[in-house]
């Protein structure tokens, strides 16, 4: 029986020993080093502009006016506005796609119980004015450096 010998397999096993023990440190690097900035909370508001009460939908200047009047001065160091297009099932079963807003908050964690506060005064505020039966709400713990 003869012998057959295969350089490539030799050569690439020595690269990848290569590749791995220079990726080694930068992976337990980047493990050991996961700061990102401060502890913060952001909060998402999604406003849906469809009245349940068959008037035309929360127009782009009642929207803005009621950012102004109430979403700015409860977060006046800045937010973040998005357009978007909202889908749900109507209470007759028919899928509903309706204009919305959605309102990014971003704040320190060692203010989330205050700020939240203000975030539930707003969802409540934009309920009884545009007669909206809810106004969604998401909360995620995250870490963010803005310093400029």
């Amino acid at each position: 029986m003869g012998r057959t010998s295969d350089r490539r397999g030799k050569a690439g096993s020595g690269v990848l020993i290569a590749l791995l023990g220079a990726g080694i440190p930068a992976l337990v690097g980047a493990a050991l080093h996961t700061h990102a900035g401060e502890p913060y909370r952001e909060t998402r508001l999604y406003f849906a502009t469809q009245r349940p009460d068959g008037r035309p939908p929360v127009g782009e200047g009642e929207f803005t006016r009621f950012l102004d009047r109430e979403v700015t001065p409860a977060f006046p160091e800045g937010l973040t506005l998005r357009d978007g297009h909202a889908q749900r099932r109507g209470e007759d079963g028919t899928i509903v796609r309706e204009t919305s807003y959605e309102v990014v908050l971003l704040y320190p964690e060692d203010e989330a119980a205050e700020r939240g506060a203000r975030a539930e005064r707003i969802r409540r505020a934009y309920q009884e004015q545009f007669g909206r039966g809810s106004v969604g709400r998401a909360d995620t713990a995250l870490e963010a450096d803005l310093r400029p």
